[in-house]
């Protein structure tokens, strides 16, 4: 049987689960992939840490695996955005195959990695999702379909702080601090809970399944730090789901792409999915919905997707890193943040007295914004009342526009929350 060497860029938690697998499991990857897979050799950091943990050579030069003609495939699971895309460029340009989970780093180069590839796979199933298989059903299951919305829950720590809240009555720093005890939120949990993980992951699915070259910076990202008990009363006063999703819609010829706090239906299968998990709904114009879900990060999930990546690269072709050489959808273009339409959810905290709701309404209606539902709650502040409204569907500037005039009035204070509702 033939073999296939690689060099992996990062031993901890899911270099070591990839290391663990293609031991224990050998004989069956080698069935799948047509060939007996080896680590040649690994990179880290610390020398020490590794000492004695592994049947490989372990060095601290990445070098040493770009320069080794005997490797096939360089995995990169260090993170970062800058230095895994010179590994990655220069494996490449060393006619190496290269597989990756690395969605920061893909959010930023994807397109310049598939032009430097040319006929070079490369694999980032693990990329999004952790052990759910989304790209490859993105990119291949659903190839024969124009992709008419994605609707994503890809942050398994902001789907455990939320469910906290809904299921426990705990208020969100109460709730995060349980996450970071369980080892779901990093001791610095900025990244998750301010939706910058969702949106990295959100723009790859976006360009398998749009051809949208869009950058962080390019999209409306917003988090659940804002989030309390009051916003979850009125989910279950109103029959909803508080989730984070990361959007993509197709509208005409443009695309729209957020990261957004959301309130669902509760007859809506993916709000029905608590805890750490991740699920990702795609509606295709054949397939129609189809739904990913499982374990959306952790060693061996995210593992079993790097392990995937090699076995596909092992036993077929290439084929182009995001499913397409030539435009898929002629026009696309990214929609302006400012134009994208929803309804939303308010909460006004405001003096408790007559006329009040009389001069919000004024303003909202200025606006052409129509009130749908209203909650109004006692606050802990005295002589203030807190008021949870809904809107019929409007657009982002106009909402975002009342929004900036209701929080200069004499009656409010501090400034009013907005969270989007998609129906």
């Amino acid at each position: 049987m033939k073999e296939l060497n690689i060099g992996i860029v990062g031993l901890g938690v899911v270099g070591s689960s990839v290391a663990r697998i293609l031991k224990d499991n050998a004989d069956l990857i080698s069935a799948r992939a047509g060939c007996k897979i080896n680590i040649k050799k690994a990179i880290v950091r610390n020398l020490d840490k590794a000492k004695g943990k592994f049947d490989f050579q372990i060095s601290t030069n990445v070098d040493e695996i770009l320069d080794d003609s005997s490797i096939d495939i360089i995995v990169e699971l260090a993170g970062g955005i800058d230095e895994p895309f010179k590994i990655a460029k220069k494996a490449l340009q060393n006619n190496k195959a290269f597989v990756t989970a690395n969605k920061a780093m893909l959010a930023y180069h994807r397109y310049e990695l598939q032009k430097i590839a040319g006929d070079l796979p490369i694999g980032f199933e693990a990329s999004v999702g952790g052990g759910i298989p989304i790209i490859k059903g993105l990119r291949d299951g659903l190839g024969a379909n124009h992709i008419l919305s994605i609707y994503g829950i890809i942050n398994g720590t902001c789907n455990y702080i939320l469910t906290k809240m809904k299921d426990e009555n705990t208020n969100f720093k109460e709730a995060l601090k349980e996450a970071q005890d369980l080892g779901y939120a990093e001791s610095d949990p900025t990244f998750d809970i301010d939706g910058f993980d969702t949106a990295h992951k959100l723009l790859i699915l976006a360009s398998i399944a749009y051809g949208i070259d869009a950058k962080p910076e390019d999209i409306l990202i917003e988090g659940i730090r804002k989030i309390t008990q009051e916003d979850i009363v009125f989910a279950k006063e109103f029959d909803y789901n508080l989730k984070l999703l990361g959007i993509a819609k197709k509208d005409g010829n443009e695309v729209e792409l957020r990261v957004q706090p959301t309130f669902l239906p509760k007859d809506k299968i993916i709000g029905k999915v608590d805890g750490v998990n991740n699920a990702i709904s795609v509606l295709g114009d054949n397939a129609k919905e189809s739904l990913f879900y499982g374990a959306g990060a952790g060693g061996d999930a995210t593992a079993s997707a790097v392990i995937s990546d090699i076995i596909e690269i092992a036993r077929t072709k290439s084929s182009p890193m995001l499913g397409f050489k030539t435009p898929i959808e002629n026009n696309l273009q990214l929609k302006p943040k400012e134009r994208s339409k929803s309804a939303f959810y308010l909460r006004i905290l405001a003096q408790d007295k007559p006329g009040v709701l009389a001069q919000i309404s004024s303003i909202l209606g200025e606006h052409d914004i129509s009130i749908q539902t209203l909650l109004q709650k006692q606050s802990n502040i005295q002589n203030y009342s807190t008021l949870l409204l809904s809107t019929y569907i409007c657009e982002e500037s106009k909402i975002k526009n009342a929004i900036d005039r209701i929080s200069k009035l004499e009656i409010t204070k501090d400034m009013p929350v907005m969270i989007r509702i998609e129906e």
